[in-house]
């Protein structure tokens, strides 16, 4: 705790580099997962093919990873992308399988009631689908979130910057209280994004905390017009 203390400034910039490395692959394997995921939700020959070669690719160690992605892309060993890349691959095929299995938990009642509304299919998946879907997917993405800033000290073997500095550094010294300064931070920072991405959700989900309630006998409505009450 001591090494903690006084040098907070320096460990405070390695988090700052470690959260930008953790979570900008977050955002990318959002950004992909989600749309791809919608599209093969229905589709079993091509969601089962998906969700294999999404599980091979994240049974690569990352190391291994890090080191070939420069002779792959033509980076620098020591360019931080390097793990960015590595780690948007890993988010892209954990939530790849989520974001399906997200979709699944949505009642089917709730999805013939936005049909026969008329809603297109593209109105239905963003308006009704997905935002059903958060209280599911938010737990997996809080899965990636922790797991990606866990793998992000790996690239400190390989010299990335981040807060895995504080355990090659330490090691290099033999000086213990650089290591568990560097634990520490690890979970302190794992724990405090997971439970922004807790809150998130429920901000997102008010419905869920509304549906808790219990209703009164005047006022008691159908789940399913209730559901597309808080969506619509």
């Amino acid at each position: 705790m001591k090494y903690l203390i006084n040098n907070f400034s320096t460990v405070l910039d390695l988090a700052k580099t470690h959260l930008y490395l953790a979570l900008v692959p977050l955002l990318v394997g959002l950004l992909i997962s989600i749309p791809v995921g919608t599209l093969i939700q229905d589709v079993p020959w091509v969601r089962k093919t998906t969700l294999t070669v999404a599980s091979l690719v994240y049974t690569i160690p990352s190391l291994a990873f890090f080191v070939t992605i420069p002779g792959i892309v033509g980076l620098k060993i020591l360019n931080p992308l390097n793990v960015v890349i590595a780690l948007s691959v890993y988010s892209t095929a954990l939530l790849i399988r989520a974001v399906p299995e997200a979709l699944d938990s949505v009642s089917p009642a709730v999805i013939d009631a936005a049909k026969a509304m008329g809603f297109t299919s593209l109105r239905r998946v963003v308006t009704v689908e997905l935002p059903l879907a958060i209280p599911v997917l938010i737990a997996s993405v809080r899965v990636v979130a922790v797991t990606n800033i866990s793998l992000v000290s790996v690239g400190s073997l390989i010299g990335i910057g981040g807060l895995g500095q504080l355990f090659t550094q330490g090691y290099q010294r033999d000086y213990q209280d650089q290591i568990l300064a560097g634990i520490i931070s690890i979970v302190v920072l794992a724990l405090v994004f997971d439970g922004l991405l807790y809150f998130l959700g429920r901000a997102l989900t008010p419905w869920t905390r509304a549906g808790a309630a219990k209703p009164s006998k005047r006022t008691a409505k159908p789940a399913v017009a209730k559901t597309a009450g808080a969506v619509g």
